[in-house]
């Protein structure tokens, strides 16, 4: 058994953050006599000096706040482990909140929500479409229970999912097809490129820009695929979205030399999986499940 308890370091941490034992005995409701006396039952158990004193208040010692670093992470555990149970003795979330890169074939994610809402049809989606740093934003800011992106979240594992092929392309009549020729970076960097606003609130991405003399920056991959259409720019943009105005011939590939086509492998993230109720549970592997069925068969 422990010598220590995890009250201890909460009373410990306590006063530590609250800059000494009456205001820490203040904010935690406890007598100050009752944390001074806990820590020092504390420093005897491990016989280390965890405090020391500075005029009126006290600061950690070298060693202490080695100790209570790592003390720190057996209460995040431990206050986990006690949200698993909560969240298991509830049951069924009420709502859950996705966060998903737009550049996610629509068909897939239209499947997937179908699927959920025949199994869980009392349980609210809030979907987010996001872009690049977006979604990744609410993820790290504990605002989304799932993530679909195209960018790693540092600190989370995911899942691989998908992979989108994006195409350089254009309006048929645009000034780049009408040079009749194989296409370089000079060339596309004399016309509008159009890009999709990456949608995170504190740190976005240029991601694609070419430097172009000409951007026009839109919110929506929907917008982006509209003035496409419109014959106002060229863009990347992912084939899934495009596959109908290609085959109607409403856009064309741009003939690049090198650059035509990239590829963006796709990862489905959980915020926390073991603390995942059966419905974020479920959501995730009707997006897997679409993502297989919406899948090109090739033949034998």
């Amino acid at each position: 058994m422990s010598r220590v308890t995890l009250a201890q370091w909460q009373m410990l941490a306590a006063v530590v953050d609250h800059g000494g034992f009456a205001r820490a005995a203040e904010a935690i409701h406890k007598s100050p006599s009752t944390l001074n006396h806990a820590v020092h039952k504390l420093e005897q158990q491990l016989g280390v000096r965890v405090l020391e004193p500075v005029g009126r208040q006290v600061r950690l010692t070298e060693a202490g706040e080695m100790l209570l670093r790592r003390a720190r992470q057996l209460l995040e555990n431990a206050h986990s482990l006690e949200d698993v149970a909560t969240r298991l003795a509830e049951g069924l979330e009420a709502e859950i909140v996705l966060a998903i890169d737009q550049i996610f074939p629509p068909d897939a994610l239209a499947r997937a929500l179908e699927a959920f809402s025949e199994s869980y049809p009392h349980v609210r989606v809030q979907l987010h479409e996001t872009v690049l740093n977006g979604g990744l934003e609410m993820l790290q800011d504990g605002h989304a229970d799932l993530l679909i992106s195209g960018l790693a979240a540092k600190g989370f594992l995911g899942e691989p999912l998908v992979t989108v092929a994006f195409i350089a392309v254009s309006h048929p009549d645009h000034a780049l097809h009408r040079l009749g020729r194989v296409l370089d970076l000079r060339d596309l960097e004399q016309h509008r490129q159009l890009v999709v606003r990456d949608s995170a609130l504190r740190q976005s991405l240029d991601a694609g820009w070419l430097k172009a003399e000409q951007r026009w920056t839109v919110s929506h991959l929907d917008t982006s695929i509209d003035m496409l259409e419109r014959n106002l720019g060229f863009a990347w943009v992912p084939e899934t979205r495009i596959a109908e105005a290609l085959q109607a011939g409403r856009l064309a590939p741009l003939p690049l030399a090198a650059g035509g086509r990239r590829e963006v492998p796709i990862q489905l993230i959980h915020r926390d999986q073991d603390r995942a109720g059966p419905a974020t549970r479920a959501m995730a592997r009707h997006l897997q499940e679409a993502v297989q069925a919406c899948a090109p068969r090739t033949e034998a």
